[in-house]
């Protein structure tokens, strides 16, 4: 049975209410307080209107809209047709299709940004080859186009991923009655498949636009500073942290994406996607002609050479020489790498040393938030899961903002280093940016363990605290390496909170040194191959995190047949 609370039980709920207020909300307030404060502490709209009088203010607020939108669409015109191609027919390979779909999410869209102007830009290999053979040349990685276009590449795996659940959950005798009615082709998926399929597709459209909104890096590797995440941060480091049009540039993101979360859920208001079975274990998927497989499979190598483009590209200029005006670098050379092992090294270590123990803090606030959630009546439990489900919505920008203007002049206990220039707030930021991960894998985990467990090893006159310890941590001990692994790898590519908060080269992680090299051409290679490194460290992550999950169900599966004496 579920325990009212114990008087431990709320200490732990009110320490993390602490953290959470502290690091979360307090920041995120001081943001809105600052940009609606007249001089007096009083209130006032006079900042808001100044920012839209600026008119690079008011052009960037629409051009972060426009990239938005935009971006939202091209992910879509990718990940829609490629998710209704690998779920609803036959294909060899489908499964491999949908995991290299997947793979732009290993890879930070400001690493990749680089290599596509050498595979994209107006004298990248593209172009260069359309020139050569047609005589003209198209203009993908211009301006707020090439935001676009790699953000679009980035991003949509989020759509892909939730519609391909979504469509395998669709009852698949509704699309049966449907076809025995006369529908087929292009009909049925516009007035059956799609529509029960859309809160799958408005889930990961709204994650696509919130992401984009928030992403600092592609747009300052791009050189397209007219955007509002890059307005805010050079408002801030350029004119110093008292400047107001920063703090409003800041609040409109933070609104811009928690529009986005209610949208979602106001599109799906209402209406019911509800069907009596699972689709996918009646599911007869339809075979294609031949004519048919091979226009397909043509247009699935299409997008995924497209999509894979900056992971060949940013492993093509780790290795050259030379790359400019060329379709392949002129030379290979290992130098960058060793330039990075000489030079970079501690950035390495720094990173490790961040994002373990912001992966470490995760877990253990995570898991014990869970426990709250689903095994106590504690009062407020949800309003836990509720405030870490928001720093989802948090831009990293505006998060570093707020903890530059929070927290200045603070300093460390029992030191006499500031908090803000210290390593410490950048390992807190990852904290909070990467707790929302960690806490849907512990609640998972703990969800798949029945509470009877705990009862029995109570019965047999173990308290709560030894059960938990005994019992439940190690039962769910495959969620909560995922959630470490899952808050690790993601921190470990977070720029926009690291270019806010660094203030030493010395204490800085992998991303802002990516971010350094990536500024010249010359520190291009060295930038290169960081960013490998850190692809290769994220890709190792995601490996973990699916054998963990696995051996951890297959181990649970194992002991309940040994259990049952099958």
């Amino acid at each position: 049975m579920f325990s009212r609370f114990t008087l431990s039980q709320a200490a732990v709920a009110a320490l993390i209410a602490l953290f959470l207020m502290v690091f979360l909300i307090v920041p995120v307030v001081t943001v809105v307080y600052v940009a609606f404060a007249d001089g007096d502490g009083g209130f006032t709209l006079s900042h808001l209107v100044s920012f839209f009088h600026i008119s690079l203010m008011h052009e960037s607020f629409w051009n972060s809209l426009y990239v938005g939108f935009w971006s939202v669409a091209f992910a879509s015109l990718i990940a829609v047709p490629l998710a209704y191609f690998t779920v609803r027919f036959e294909f060899r390979g489908a499964a491999l299709i949908q995991t290299l779909g997947v793979l732009p999410l290993i890879m930070p869209p400001f690493v990749g940004a680089v290599a596509m102007q050498l595979i994209f830009g107006r004298s990248g290999a593209v172009n260069l080859l359309l020139n050569d053979w047609f005589g003209f040349t198209v203009p993908i990685m211009q301006g707020l186009n090439g935001v676009i276009f790699v953000e679009a590449l980035h991003y949509f795996p989020f759509i892909l991923m939730n519609l391909v659940v979504a469509l395998n959950n669709i009852d698949s005798s509704m699309e049966e009655s449907a076809q025995n009615l006369g529908a087929s082709g292009l009909r049925l998926f516009r007035r059956i498949v799609f529509p029960l399929a859309m809160p799958g597709y408005v889930a990961g459209a709204a994650l696509v636009f919130i992401k984009v909104f928030d992403d600092l890096g592609t747009p300052l590797v791009l050189n397209v500073t007219n955007m509002l995440a890059p307005q805010a941060y050079l408002r801030i480091t350029t004119i110093g942290i008292e400047d107001p049009i920063g703090y409003v540039a800041s609040v409109i993101m933070v609104a811009a994406s928690l529009f986005a979360l209610w949208a979602s859920t106001w599109v799906m208001r209402g209406k019911d996607y509800a069907t009596l079975q699972r689709g996918y274990s009646g599911l007869a998927r339809r075979r294609l002609s031949a004519r048919q497989s091979l226009l397909a499979y043509c247009w699935i190598v299409l997008v995924l050479l497209i999509v894979l483009a900056p992971h060949i590209g940013i492993l093509l200029l780790s290795f050259a020489k030379v790359w400019s005006f060329s379709v392949v670098p002129d030379g290979f050379t290992l130098d960058h790498y060793a330039t990075v092992f000489q030079d970079s090294s501690r950035m390495i270590g720094n990173t490790m040393l961040y994002c373990s123990i912001a992966a470490t803090l995760d877990v253990v606030i995570a898991t014990a938030i869970a426990y709250l959630m689903l095994r106590t009546r504690l009062p407020g439990r949800n309003a836990l899961d509720f405030t870490v489900t928001v720093a989802l919505a948090i831009p990293g920008v505006v998060l570093g903002i707020g903890y530059l203007r929070t927290f200045r002049g603070i300093e460390i206990p029992f030191t006499d280093d500031l908090l803000t220039s210290s390593w410490v707030l950048l390992a807190l930021a990852y904290t909070v940016r990467r707790l929302p991960y960690a806490l849907r894998s512990c609640v998972a985990a703990l969800q798949q363990l029945h509470v009877s467990l705990e009862e029995a090893a109570e019965n047999l006159g173990a308290n709560k605290r030894r059960a938990i310890r005994r019992i439940v941590v190690p039962l769910m001990a495959g969620g909560m390496l995922a959630g470490f692994i899952i808050s690790f790898m993601t921190a470990a590519v977070e720029l926009s909170t690291t270019l806010m908060l660094v203030t030493a080269q010395h204490n800085a992680p992998m991303s802002y040194g990516i971010y350094l090299y990536m500024q010249s051409a010359a520190g291009r290679g060295p930038g290169a191959a960081l960013g490998v490194l850190a692809v290769v460290l994220v890709a190792v992550g995601t490996y973990l995190s699916h054998r963990l999950i696995g051996n951890r169900a297959a181990a649970i599966q194992a002991q309940d047949i040994q259990r049952l004496g099958v």
